[in-house]
């Protein structure tokens, strides 16, 4: 995005900044060029904005790594509101900038003993073993928090993440399980837990995952991953040890999942002979053959 900083007056800038938070957009290089430009000496006149610019030229000073802005904003907030915790976490995220874990941490700790209900600083704290890369005391930390804060979705989702990094896909299944108990209507939550379902493999968890896959279908038609997803795992199971009925009905779904995506598929794309090249590729694939050394 281009904006002609000469032609921006302060209020232009305060309206901007206003548009960009309402639209939770970061947009952190441009903040803070707008910030240098214009808006740091003229932010007196922004009255009661003038803390929530502070807070998002913050954020966006330490995404570009201009510590000394973030510093300076900091420090103004401090003066206006001593021993603020709101404050005091801004201080905590400029030190994590700097890789000063442990300074970052002790100021964590600070805010929690002061407020145990407040759930930022102990998710900074996770966020900090992540960048350590303390993956197993991440899922620890994590667990603890969940246990008070059960209902945190996007908790939940990094917990499932940290297990799939580890390769503990039952952990993980249950994980965006509970996500889906919030989210039942989302057919990108079905999708997901039809993935874990499906990499764990088995012929009970590719028919957990058929089940997962076809109601993310039912949710959005034009899933395409959710439609080879159920053409594969009906395809494993008809060529499965399962009775003869139940390898006819998922012969027919699979190809029923195939025509779909490739409907979907031939519609959105702007290749010409799309089919010839789909054509080729399998033919391609199919005389691969892999060995090892």
């Amino acid at each position: 995005m281009s904006l002609n900083y000469e032609e921006m007056s302060w209020s232009d800038v305060r309206d901007q900044f206003r548009k960009w938070r309402e639209e939770s957009g970061r947009h952190s290089e441009e903040v803070v060029q707008l910030w240098v430009a214009v808006l740091e000496d003229k932010v007196h006149k922004t009255g009661n904005e003038r803390h929530l610019i502070l807070e998002q030229v913050i954020v966006a000073a330490l995404d570009t790594a201009r510590f000394d802005i973030a510093t300076k904003c900091t420090k103004q907030l401090s003066a206006e509101f001593p021993g603020s915790l709101r404050v005091m976490k801004f201080k905590a995220m400029r030190l994590e900038a700097l890789e000063q874990y442990d300074s970052a941490n002790e100021v964590l700790d600070g805010i929690i003993e002061k407020d145990e209900t407040n759930a930022a600083p102990r998710k900074r704290k996770i966020a900090i073993m992540k960048a350590r890369g303390l993956r197993l005391d991440a899922i620890k930390e994590l667990n603890a928090y969940l246990k008070k804060f059960m209902s945190d979705q996007e908790a939940w989702q990094e917990l499932c993440n940290l297990y799939l990094s580890e390769g503990e896909y039952g952990k993980a299944a249950f994980c965006m399980e509970e996500v889906l108990l919030h989210n039942p209507h989302s057919h990108l939550i079905h999708q997901r837990l039809a993935d874990i379902r499906y990499t764990m493999g088995g012929v009970e968890n590719i028919e957990i995952a058929r089940t997962y896959y076809s109601q993310a279908i039912k949710l959005n038609p034009h899933n395409l991953r959710a439609l080879y997803g159920l053409f594969l795992c009906c395809s494993f199971l008809a060529n499965s040890k399962a009775v003869s009925f139940k390898r006819k009905e998922s012969q027919k779904l699979a190809q029923w999942a195939l025509e779909q995506a490739l409907d979907h598929t031939a519609k959105r794309s702007s290749i010409n002979n799309n089919d010839k090249w789909i054509t080729s590729l399998d033919s391609a694939f199919g005389t691969l053959e892999i060995k090892s050394n």
